[in-house]
């Protein structure tokens, strides 16, 4: 069998979703090792999936904190800070992942899209890989806003040019990740560029969208494959008690925005309005004594970690940030989203969440009033959930971390295919 090496930003959803796909890889009997820093292998919680450490010198103890909470806060000085950091990760694993890869003895790559490190090194030492979209994907297409970009779809020529005029505004602010990837292009021998969108695979891409998840698409690639979401497969599951026969509304913000108590106190407050039940989610961001006030708020519960399918699929509503697992997951269980993006790609989710009928968007410096509001539109929309039908209908037939497996190996194929294809 093969030895898949996985090479992705160190960001915990986008860490998990690659793990669910080396997990059914690995139960097919293929070898799989994650690559980055050292504190990324924190990240994986399977122990059949090998890390290997690189870096040492560059990125030393504490520099992932330091990027995680400059994502967390991705705003003025702290994105370009950001920007940095990522330009400095690309770098390293320019510089390191050869020799590695060398060690390891890798059939293959599985390559984050968020990561051109990974494409780069793969065609400069022509090995196989797969591009893996773990947020929207960056393949750019005339009449798609980037997917950082909050714009709503449009063809007139207005929003052409508006979409055309974002995207040198985003080239602009990431010349200096453009400047490493370009340097290391040159570096392998490979044609020019400058952009994460060129440091995609010929063989296979796999996105966790679906059509109903995106904006009408004209121009990917014939080997983009949509899989929906990257999950393990499991049937455990747990169910809060409800109180009443009063609508029951999940709210989350994810592992990077979990810390934003002022949002959360907002959505506590406007669901105190509509007398709804309301679970925060904050994933380890929150001190009790902010728990206990979100609590007086208006919230029923306040927890760190929630098994979010098993409260979707009793939800009435779920509040989120936007981000793409989330709303794949709200999805997979007809629960209407009300979404409140911060950064990064949802602002562009919110909007496709819009596009499609699969909910509403809402400012995160709202007022209560103004939440509630949109909150209580959401909740009394009959229409939005004959939408989520066809959307949820898509995501069952996607096939998931499965399809993705398949699709690895019949692009990577296995050592022993290879050898014998070269005679």
């Amino acid at each position: 069998m093969s030895h898949y090496a996985v090479v992705a930003p160190p960001l915990y959803s986008h860490w998990q979703a690659l793990q669910a796909l080396a997990q059914a890889l690995i139960d097919r009997g293929h070898q799989v090792t994650f690559i980055h820093q050292a504190e990324a292998g924190a990240l994986l919680n399977d122990p059949r999936i090998a890390f290997q450490p690189v870096g040492e010198d560059s990125h030393p103890p504490g520099s992932l904190a330091r990027t995680l909470r400059l994502a967390a806060s991705p705003a003025g000085m702290s994105l370009f800070a950001l920007i940095k950091d990522m330009s400095r990760a690309t770098d390293m694993l320019c510089r390191e992942l050869p020799r590695v890869l060398k060690q390891l003895r890798v059939d293959g790559l599985i390559v984050d899209q968020m990561e051109a490190a990974g494409g780069l090194v793969a065609e400069g030492m022509a090995l196989p890989f797969v591009s893996v979209a773990c947020a929207l994907p960056v393949n750019r297409e005339p009449g798609i806003p980037l997917p950082v970009m909050s714009f709503g779809y449009g063809t007139d020529q207005r929003a052409q040019k508006l979409f055309r005029t974002s995207q040198r505004i985003y080239d602009w602010m990431m010349r200096s990740h453009g400047r490493v990837i370009a340097r290391h292009a040159e570096r392998f021998g490979l044609a020019p560029r400058t952009g994460l969108h060129e440091c995609l695979s010929p063989l296979a891409q796999i996105s966790q969208t679906v059509p109903a998840l995106d904006f009408p698409r004209h121009a990917l690639p014939a080997h983009f494959y949509q899989v929906g979401p990257l999950r393990p497969t499991t049937t455990e599951r747990r169910f809060w008690p409800l109180l009443s026969s009063r609508p029951f509304v999940f709210a989350s913000l994810g592992t990077l925005q979990g810390h934003r108590f002022r949002l959360f106190r907002t959505i506590a407050r406007a669901c105190r309005r509509l007398h709804v039940q309301l679970l925060i989610a904050h994933c380890g961001g929150l001190t009790p004594g902010q728990e206990a006030e979100l609590e007086a708020c208006g919230a029923y519960w306040v927890t760190d970690f929630a098994d979010q399918l098993s409260v979707l699929q009793q939800a009435q509503a779920v509040i989120t940030h936007g981000g793409l697992n989330t709303v794949a997951d709200a999805v997979s269980s007809s629960t209407p989203i009300l979404a409140v993006p911060v950064a990064f790609d949802q602002p562009g989710v919110a909007s496709r969440v819009v596009w499609n009928g699969l909910g509403r968007r809402v400012s995160r410096f709202a007022s209560s009033k103004t939440m509630a509001k949109q909150l209580a539109a959401l909740l009394q929309d009959k229409g939005c959930h004959s939408r989520m039908k066809e959307a949820q209908r898509q995501l069952s037939q996607a096939g998931g971390a499965q399809r993705a497996a398949d699709i690895v190996e019949q692009a990577l194929g296995s050592r022993s295919e290879r050898i014998k294809a070269t005679g």
